[in-house]
């Protein structure tokens, strides 16, 4: 898959499948923006990136802000003239449930960050993707479709809202020959679990029928497939990589 001339704007870059996209997009020709908070671990995926291709645009900004966000695709716009795909990877853990007296502010801010903010790039990138008809991956879990423990209920409803949203952008953008998808990634190997604050969940008590856990870069090969030329007949889908995990019982 060569991605030469495609401007790529990657959300949640720094790290984990964010970061792994951004270095596979950029092996295939791409040039990429990276849009995250941490600078320092933007600078990293940026040298890594530079060695298998252009260095990536870096913006520091918090895109559950309006006004970064705005300011995040007025950059690539204003440095590159044009945008081809949008890959709305940032997301956030934040445990919280009715009992404990955390559940609102723990679904302000996952809503804020893996819906909303989502929602917000798509807005702003959407009329520059009918200009190129280009396509839309956003990063979603399998917890979106799934029953979770209760301090997780928060996430899961934004992963299940951010579904429902690609549905809809997919079959409004259609006729402008933009694709709209979704990956839903089971366990994978990212650092999620270390930002979510404290709780006893991370990825070495998931099981999953293949015994195995992901590394970021399987998903980033799924995102790069599904906005190539090889998935042009494909939108409005939910693609699942979890080793089996939706197969377990409840």
């Amino acid at each position: 898959m060569s991605f030469s001339g495609k401007v790529v704007f990657v959300s949640g870059g720094s790290s984990g499948i964010g970061a792994a996209t951004a270095r596979e997009f950029a092996k295939e020709g791409a040039t990429v923006v990276i849009v995250a908070r941490n600078e320092t671990k933007m600078k990293q995926v940026a040298s890594e990136c530079e060695n298998h291709g252009k260095r990536p645009l870096l913006i520091t900004a918090d895109i559950s802000q309006d006004a970064e966000a705005k300011r995040a695709m007025e950059a690539t716009i204003q440095t590159y003239g044009k945008l081809d795909i949008l890959v709305n990877n940032a997301g956030m853990l934040r445990y919280g449930t009715l009992l404990d007296g955390g559940a609102l502010a723990a679904w302000d801010q996952v809503m804020a960050i893996n819906f909303r903010a989502a929602l917000h790039l798509m807005q702003l990138a959407a009329p520059h993707l009918v200009e190129t008809r280009g396509s839309i991956v956003n990063v979603s879990s399998v917890d979106g479709s799934s029953s979770v423990p209760p301090p997780l209920v928060p996430y899961s409803v934004s992963k299940a809202a951010l579904e429902h949203l690609t549905r809809g952008a997919a079959r409004e953008l259609a006729p402008h020959g933009v694709r709209v998808n979704t990956v839903s990634p089971g366990p994978v190997y990212t650092d999620i679990y270390d930002s979510g604050g404290p709780h006893p969940v991370d990825n070495s008590n998931i099981k999953t029928p293949l015994g195995t856990i992901s590394q970021p870069e399987e998903i980033a090969h799924l995102i790069l497939f599904l906005c190539s030329d090889r998935a042009k007949a494909i939108t409005g889908s939910n693609y699942v990589s979890d080793n089996g995990y939706l197969l377990l019982p409840v």
